[in-house]
């Protein structure tokens, strides 16, 4: 006989658990099913903790629209919360004359998209801010920040929780059936059972599509596929020489390889884009020159053999 639950929330990342904490607060029934043994262990625990601000967004899209709104809430809720955080700004830098132009373009954009607290910054302007960087000009993003995601994570469950939504840890969502009444999971783990439910949030991350295609009745036209591209960061050693963010010109697809604070002080140079055929969180020492060659465009400072895997 299946235990019968108003919702369940496969995934405890920080989208499970927000949607956990919206549901719960909402006055529904909650149980979320985690595989692992801790709260966002996977992609969750697994970026750059940076509070975007909305700048990149092609305009009018709901990406843009929800980035811009999502920021102004997530300080509000981090402030009210005790989640730790800090307005630290990011400095898009432009290493070239020729890429001015682009840049001014991209304060353009940002204020299209409701972002209108860009400042321009000429050569002397981004060398005060950051003595470290050569450029040619810069935008200086003053609602960009850093946030310790975990923590974020901590409380989003503690609302969920408060509401009356609970955590089971080590259950694995192995199959289950859509029926007339809702759908029936199976889960694994350390007791195994069956769940029937009305409403399912999938929020399994890079298991989600795994966990959509297990379950009897989903169309398997309504699930995408799954693309793995890893970023990869590198740390420095050393004295770290940044206060701010620092990015250089975003390339098609991606933002290159920037520099990221957390809120210890310590840096790190990432993402770059490595196409995977599976899971792997493993950093390749071999990629070290290609971050040299890059972030060299703007700290021409760093020294050979400074960067290690992150």
């Amino acid at each position: 006989m299946a235990e019968q639950v108003d919702c369940v929330v496969i995934g405890a990342g920080v989208v499970g658990l927000a949607c956990a904490r919206a549901l719960a607060m909402a006055g529904r029934e909650v149980i979320v099913l985690e595989a692992e043994d801790l709260i966002g262990s996977h992609t969750s625990s697994r970026n750059s903790e940076v509070i975007h601000a909305g700048i990149y967004y092609p305009t009018d899209s709901l990406r843009a629209e929800v980035c811009v709104r999502g920021k102004h809430a997530l300080y509000d809720y981090c402030e009210s919360h005790g989640v730790p955080h800090k307005r630290v700004m990011k400095v898009i830098v432009a290493s070239e004359e020729s890429e001015i132009p682009k840049l001014k373009a991209l304060q353009r954009q940002a204020a299209d998209n409701g972002v209108r607290d860009l400042e321009y910054l000429d050569a002397k302007a981004v060398t005060d801010l950051e003595p470290a960087v050569v450029a040619k000009a810069g935008l200086l993003s003053p609602s960009t920040g850093i946030i310790d995601s975990h923590s974020l994570m901590v409380a989003y469950l503690g609302d969920a929780e408060e509401h009356g939504a609970m955590l089971a840890l080590r259950s694995p969502v192995l199959g289950g059936k859509v029926t007339a009444r809702g759908v029936v999971l199976d889960v694994g783990g350390d007791t195994p059972m069956s769940i029937e439910c009305r409403t399912v949030i999938n929020s399994a991350g890079l298991g989600a599509q795994r966990v959509a295609s297990a379950i009897e009745g989903v169309p398997l036209d309504s699930i995408p596929t799954l693309h793995l591209a890893k970023g990869n960061y590198y740390s420095m050693l050393g004295k770290q020489p940044f206060s701010h963010l620092v990015y250089p010109m975003p390339a098609a697809g991606v933002l290159g390889v920037h520099v990221t604070i957390d809120l210890s002080g310590r840096c790190r140079f990432g993402p770059d884009l490595e196409y995977i055929d599976e899971l792997n969180y493993d950093v390749d020492p071999a990629r070290a020159q290609k971050f040299y060659d890059a972030v060299r465009s703007y700290f021409p400072d760093l020294k050979d053999d400074s960067l290690q895997p992150d």
